[in-house]
């Protein structure tokens, strides 16, 4: 029987405490192998050049050469996958990481205590298992498709008078799922809209908590939309887009004739959060037919038993496509259901939304 092919890793950060116990966490998986250690980015190339890893794990602090700048010479000269673990008090240079081609991130404790490091034992397992998931080429997409998505929407979709006249809007609502490669994509799609429509966003992208306020700030500042973290009795209207809170779900009621979001805490039973079928099955008893499903990039089946909630009330399903999916899993798992109804490159997921609401 032929030996089982293990991702072989290099842990780069400055703290020597950090890299034992993180070398500790992972060295208990049989399918991982720590052939490296760097204290700063310098080293870390020369390590990566040596040693040719299949995935680096990277602080963004560090002397010398930080983080940020090995990670551009990692996803562009070398198309390695890139995890990130950092403090929650870099939250927006966490982003900052993941636009410039970092695979995730994981959120360092800032206590030293060992209890405190070792509670991201099973989010940095499992996130590191997502490279034997990423087909061959992936981080270099997740670099040029940004910037041949970019090009590609500088000329967005325009509404056509007569189409505007003659139908009305059937769409109040699009509910998006992601989870790895969500965050770029997701500032792709926001950004691309050419103005407000009136129809709501709401998403729940995978992430734990301390993060989403600063990651919807960031989506703020480039979308047309208002974005903001949901905060429990949030309204939710057209022309806004509100981001699940890390570590929570959302649901929605209606109250007084006004649609409201609500923060609930997650259930033994869901495995990943916030929880995309949650949202969906939520907003699909509130909206029915009146919504669009968005299932985009990510590892595992989140969002698949959502959609059958919104099929069934006769909504619109969209899933990201192999060609632009950094890890093809959600939304190839919504696709094997039968009820996705389009499934498209990242760069045509906005167009796809505005021709089923008749906006074009």
């Amino acid at each position: 029987m032929a030996a089982m092919k293990k991702i072989k890793v290099v842990i780069v950060d400055d703290s020597a405490y950090s890299r034992r116990t993180i070398s500790k966490m992972l060295e208990e998986m049989k399918q991982i192998e720590i052939i490296g250690y760097a204290c700063n980015g310098e080293e870390g190339i020369q390590k990566v050049i040596t040693l040719k890893p299949d995935l680096v794990t990277v602080d963004l602090e560090m002397p010398k050469m930080n983080g940020f700048t090995l990670l551009r010479i990692l996803t562009s000269r070398f198309s390695i996958p890139v995890i990130v673990i950092s403090a929650l008090s870099g939250a927006d240079k966490v982003f900052k990481a993941l636009e410039l081609g970092a695979l995730d991130f994981i959120s360092k404790p800032t206590s030293s205590a060992s209890t405190e490091l070792l509670k991201i034992q099973d989010d940095l397992q499992r996130k590191i298992l997502q490279v034997l998931n990423l087909k061959p080429g992936g981080i270099r997409r997740l670099n040029h498709n940004a910037e041949k998505e970019s090009a590609e929407q500088q000329t967005p979709p325009q509404p056509h008078g007569s189409v505007m006249k003659t139908f009305q809007h059937p769409i109040d609502i699009v509910a998006i799922g992601a989870s790895t490669g969500g965050p770029p994509a997701l500032q792709n799609i926001f950004s691309s809209f050419a103005k407000q429509f009136p129809f709501a966003v709401v998403v729940s992208q995978h992430m734990p908590s301390g993060f989403t306020r600063a990651f919807a700030e960031r989506l703020n500042r480039s979308s047309q939309f208002e974005v903001k973290e949901v905060e429990d009795g949030d309204v939710v209207l057209p022309g806004r887009i509100l981001i699940a809170p890390g570590g929570m779900n959302i649901v929605f009621e209606t109250v007084a004739g006004k649609v409201i979001a609500r923060t609930v805490e997650p259930t033994s039973s869901d495995r990943y959060v916030p929880s995309v079928d949650v949202m969906l099955e939520s907003c699909a008893a509130v909206y029915r037919k009146r919504m669009i499903a968005v299932i985009l990039t990510g590892m595992g089946n989140d969002g698949s038993r959502g959609i059958r909630a919104v099929k069934e009330q006769g909504g619109y399903i969209i899933a990201e496509s192999d060609e632009t999916a950094i890890v093809y899993g959600m939304p190839r798992e919504a696709v094997a259901t039968g009820l996705v109804d389009r499934v498209v490159p990242l760069q045509k997921v906005v167009r796809e939304i505005l021709i089923k609401g008749a906006f074009i």
